[in-house]
């Protein structure tokens, strides 16, 4: 098994809408406002449109659900849905909910993207998995994206 890169993105954020403490946890919904992304293979522009729906677990992990589009540079596009976890120490998590930059090998920030298209050019993302490394920034989040092969 290799880990190939398939691209890193930049995807702006709006501020949290904060729902409170809900039966599956602390619901926040945090909207995507646009972005880019750059790759061997693709590359172009995330899309304004999508969020991510979060719950913090009570055991203070993040339980991440974002859903958004990408349109590549040639105008293609592609459902995004990234699940995923982030954790780590209480006072970087707070550090980042203050909206610090923080260095992201300090807390635990892993997804699982999964892509969904029927541009022909790019059928092959609908046929792999995929894995994510994510750095929570004030306003924005960044990916490094790698194919499993």
């Amino acid at each position: 098994m290799n880990l190939h890169p398939l691209f890193k993105a930049e995807i702006t954020l709006a501020p949290p809408q904060e729902l409170g403490d809900t039966p599956q946890g602390r619901r926040r919904i945090i909207g995507i406002t646009g972005g880019r992304f750059r790759g061997e293979r693709l590359a172009g522009r995330v899309l304004p449109g999508g969020a991510d729906w979060q719950v913090i677990r009570s055991d203070g992990v993040a339980d991440l659900d974002a859903r958004y589009t990408l349109e590549t540079e040639d105008g293609a596009l592609i459902y995004v849905r990234n699940r995923g976890l982030r954790h780590g120490p209480a006072e970087v998590l707070r550090q980042l909910s203050l909206g610090q930059n923080v260095d992201p090998s300090l807390y635990y920030m892993r997804t699982t993207p999964s892509f969904e298209t029927g541009d022909t050019r790019y059928l092959w993302l609908n046929r792999m998995v995929c894995v994510a490394t994510g750095a929570r920034r004030a306003a924005a989040v960044e990916l490094d994206v790698f194919e499993i092969q």
